[in-house]
């Protein structure tokens, strides 16, 4: 029930501050002749106006004069006609006499007072003034906090515990009110009172929902409008609330058989018996029994309407609720329809469930992603459908109607990035994802920079009778001419895969697989003292495990990282040569509030079983770059050549440490990294080189657009003054 005062503001009341109404001066009417006025003479007597109407013909039925009778008739009235009749008093007939003035010669122009126009009083300006918006204010009385209810004085709640007989904050519904109030939304102004009235009028509706929706269900609003006592300054919108008491639960019933377990539907409803009436509560713990029901095997449950029985007697309220939870149900077949992309046995190999195992919907929905990922679908919708059909553990057979809609199956996308002494480097790329059904992909690559050119070819099976495994095999041929080597390589490569997605981040992956590559590289042949060119065939098992707890893919604030790489491989050519490789990193992500995160990072690697030579150099470790010790090239430390280029070494050992300050989407990172290759086999400790720098993030939905800029500390002859870094993603 609303009560509110009727207000309709005088004009007094819009005027703004300083503004005064114009007043209009007194205008005055000429008096109307009356009757018997003896002071007035009448224009025309009677007789005279009677004697200038024509009779009628005694006859109405004789025949009708012709035109040259009526003009010779007119002729004749006017020769007859007095020429003193304005002597005789007939005004109608007297000559008009013009003012003697008229004739008169004007005067010097200084002889006439000339005021000046006023042209501001007609300006926009002046209008816009006379049209100011109404300032206002609100204020709302009569909410205060309400106490827990006194067991002794609540009967009805005597035995509910003081955890559920809890208080009402009043706090609540004004920031409730605040969201949602319309005399808030006009940051107080309005174009004219009426607006204001009306605004007035529909937030005292607003606040008495708010009201009954915490629980106040005979709560009242009166709205009332303050001038200012001075004439100036803004009017006061005040709303005074009258709650009346507040409901609480005295019973909370459900209508329902039956289900397992036996307390899914009471458990699933929070509210609690002594609560107050809370309509957001109610309505929440309500979506979360038909959110509850189908997790635990009930697809087709259904919630009723609830009934909600008050007692002014008690304050309090009879809770009802009526549900269908529809028949207990366990997965059945996979049905398809629509635009076919995959049948139903691929399907269900994407499906984390088998038939027969209880319905639950976080698993449907876990399918309908991963159908979304595989980025074949431009609509795809997965529903259960009821079969009657028994299952043997008493359950209903519930199936999965797929309804499918392909999408576009080949995408082209392009990458590029910068690193100081890996120069520009861009990539770009044609895929066709379902060439080779299902899920069978062809990929098409190249490679421009300033110091790389390829091209690839890879053919690649996702989700490879397992989800999210993959299958890959790939022939790519790439020149690279960098400091440390110059290299034609030729390479065919397999692996399989089980990765995480941006989807599904996972804490264990790993791949496995083969290379087979022949490269021609470029080195400094220390025994001839010149740089030589030699042709090195490499065969690897290159084999990969990660363990990730961290909470991101591209920008992890929590958790941790370890991976271990390992790589026997063979040497052949001039003598066959066995070595092998072996890299573990473990990274650490540690936030201090919600804006700092403190991320560090260790790797070490060795390479055993070989001399350096032996190696080809493009196998070898190096350290510098963006993604190494960053302050130095790409490939930049480490031991090096008489003319001071980079060969690489057989170990490797790296850390680093950056502070990450995110604000909005901006973020800024200082880092110190560290690092050190050695010729040995064994890392070494002895001559660690640092760099630093600071660092520039812009967050993006797809993860972080890095540029990071750094200096070596120490520098030495030939070393880069100031390295720049640019990529997605962090750093690690």
């Amino acid at each position: 029930m609303i009560t509110a005062q009727g207000w309709i503001p005088s004009a007094s009341a819009l005027q703004a501050p300083g503004q005064t109404t114009p007043q209009t001066p007194p205008q005055t009417t000429p008096s109307r002749p009356q009757p018997g006025n003896a002071a007035t003479e009448p224009i025309i007597t009677d007789e005279e106006f009677d004697a200038t109407i024509p009779t009628l013909d005694a006859d109405p039925n004789a025949p009708l004069g012709t035109i040259e009778e009526w003009d010779a008739e007119q002729t004749r009235l006017e020769q007859n006609a007095s020429p003193d009749r304005a002597i005789t008093g007939d005004p109608l007939s007297a000559p008009m006499e013009l003012d003697p003035e008229l004739d008169a010669p004007l005067g010097p122009i200084g002889s006439f007072d000339v005021e000046p126009f006023d042209e501001s009083q007609y300006t926009q300006a002046a209008e816009d003034d006379a049209t100011r918006a109404v300032r206002y204010t609100y204020r709302i009385e009569g909410l205060t906090a309400r106490p827990a209810p006194d067991a002794s004085e609540t009967p009805a709640l005597s035995d509910v515990s003081d955890k559920a007989r809890k208080a009402v904050d009043p706090d609540d519904i004004r920031a409730r009110f605040r969201e949602l109030s319309a005399l808030d939304d006009g940051d107080g102004r309005a174009a004219n009172g009426a607006m204001v009235s009306a605004r007035m009028i529909e937030d005292q509706q607003l606040l008495a929902d708010l009201l009954i929706g915490q629980c106040f269900f005979d709560a009242t609003v009166n709205g009332a409008v303050e001038m200012p006592e001075s004439g100036e300054g803004p009017m006061v919108v005040v709303l005074t609330a009258s709650p009346g008491p507040c409901y609480r639960f005295d019973s909370i019933t459900f209508t329902a058989p039956p289900v397992e377990p036996e307390d899914l539907i009471t458990r699933s409803f929070v509210p609690a018996i002594g609560e107050p009436v809370d309509a957001d509560r109610v309505l929440a713990a309500e979506a979360n029994i038909a959110v509850a029901l189908p997790q635990y095997g009930y697809p087709f449950a259904q919630v009723g309407q609830r009934d909600v029985l008050l007692d002014p007697a008690t304050d309090s309220a009879d809770y009802t609720l009526p549900v269908t939870p529809g028949a207990r149900s366990s997965f059945g077949d996979i049905v398809t329809s629509g635009t076919s992309v995959f049948e139903a046995d691929h399907i269900a190999t994407l499906a984390r469930f088998d038939k027969g195992d209880l319905y639950d919907s976080r698993l449907v929905d876990d399918l309908r992603k991963a159908l979304v990922a595989t980025g074949l679908y431009s609509v795809v919708a997965v529903k259960p459908e009821p079969t009657g059909e028994v299952a043997p553990d008493g359950t209903q057979y519930a199936a999965l109607a797929v309804e499918q809609e392909a999408g576009p199956a080949r995408t082209l996308a392009a990458n590029a990035g910068y690193g100081t002494g890996q120069g520009i480097r861009a990539q770009g790329s044609w895929t066709h994802r379902n060439l080779f059904p299902p899920e069978g992909a062809l990929i098409a690559s190249i490679i421009a920079g300033t110091q790389e050119q390829g091209a690839s070819g890879t053919f690649r099976r996702s989700n490879a009778g397992r989800r999210d495994r993959s299958v890959e095999l790939s022939l790519s041929a790439l020149r690279s001419d960098f400091a440390a080597f110059e290299a034609f390589t030729g390479r065919l490569a397999g692996r399989i895969s089980y990765s995480s997605t941006p989807i599904w981040q996972k804490p264990i992956t790993y791949s496995y697989g083969f290379e087979l590559l022949g490269t021609n590289e470029q080195d400094f042949n220390f025994d001839l003292g010149r740089r030589d060119r030699r042709t090195y065939y490499v065969a690897a098992l290159p084999g990969q495990i990660t363990w990730d707890r961290s909470n991101d893919l591209l920008d992890p604030t929590t958790g941790f990282r370890l991976s271990a790489q390992v790589s026997p491989e063979a040497s052949l050519g001039s003598g066959t040569q066995f070595y092998g490789r072996g890299l573990v990193e473990a990274t650490g992500y540690f936030p201090f509030g919600d804006s700092i995160v403190l991320a560090g990072r260790a790797r070490v690697g060795s390479i055993f079983g070989a001399d350096r030579p032996d190696i080809a150099p493009s196998r070898r470790y190096y350290a510098g770059g963006g993604g190494s010790v960053r302050g130095f090239g790409f490939q930049e430390l480490g031991p090096k050549d008489p003319d001071n280029r980079p060969i690489g070494g057989r170990s490797l050992v790296e850390g680093a440490a950056e502070v990450r300050y995110r604000f909005g989407n901006y973020g800024i990172v200082g880092f110190v990294d560290a690092g050190q290759v050695s010729i040995s086999s064994t890392p070494g400790f002895d001559d660690l080189r640092f760099g630093a720098g600071l660092g520039g993030r812009f967050y993006t939905n797809f993860g972080p657009m890095r540029l990071d800029v750094a200096t070596p500390i120490g520098r030495r002859p030939g070393e880069s003054r100031v390295s720049i870094y640019i990529s997605i993603g962090q750093a690690f």
